[in-house]
């Protein structure tokens, strides 16, 4: 996994964390919903990412 997917990922992961922590303060489930699905989507491209890094050794 090249150094830019990892920043692009951590970065997805860290606004989806706060996306759903300002949904929960605030009480807007959408928010916070959205959030918790962004913080999925970087999970899914990190695991994705690792899988691609396993066939290439």
């Amino acid at each position: 996994m090249s150094a830019l997917d990892k920043a692009k990922n951590a970065i997805d992961d860290v606004s989806g964390k706060a996306k759903e922590a300002v949904g929960k303060a605030t009480g807007d489930h959408k928010t916070e919903n959205e959030g918790k699905g962004d913080q999925a989507k970087s999970d899914l491209k990190n695991a994705g990412e690792k899988v691609k890094d396993a066939f290439k050794h």
